[in-house]
């Protein structure tokens, strides 16, 4: 079989399950019981503790890295920035190496430090929008008197 025939045989293949396909809504099976079924469950709590880990990390990472502030002297430059000073000062090469490193150090725990603080603050933001996008949507499908709104009205929308 050459590959035009074999493109053209695929092609129509994949032309056929598309006609066939309808509108096709993703759901759980009715009373599926809680974990088993499901690709992803996460719950409240495990956001929390998940939010809190973040929180923690950077609280100890902001703490125990903070290598440019350590040992800071009258005028703030840490411990290692004074080193690479006095290196420098005397003409070694090592100087600005090791004030290059500090540089980067710093840069890097900076950005760990804010992803950090961005984790744990979405997983709060995301915990309050998601529980209200779900408010609003069970109201949505809801009539006046409580009822729910049935699938051929829902199509409509879709339409």
């Amino acid at each position: 079989m050459t590959f035009n025939d074999e493109w053209a045989r695929l092609t129509s293949e994949a032309a056929g399950r598309q006609a066939a396909v309808g509108m096709r809504l993703n759901q759980v099976a009715p009373g599926a019981g809680s974990g088993s079924n499901h690709d992803l469950v996460v719950t409240q709590d495990d956001l929390g503790a998940v939010g809190h880990e973040a929180f923690r990390l950077h609280d100890e990472l902001r703490k125990g890295a903070d290598i440019a502030g350590s040992g800071s002297d009258k005028q703030g430059a840490g411990a290692t920035a004074q080193a690479a000073k006095a290196l420098s000062d005397r003409n070694l090469a090592t100087g600005a190496e090791l004030f290059t490193t500090l540089t980067v150090w710093s840069s890097q725990v900076d950005t760990v430090l804010q992803m950090c603080a961005h984790i744990s603050n979405h997983l709060d933001y995301s915990k309050k929008s998601h529980a209200a996008e779900d408010a609003a949507i069970a109201a949505r499908l809801r009539h006046r008197d409580g009822s729910a709104v049935s699938v051929s009205e829902i199509s409509s929308y879709v339409k």
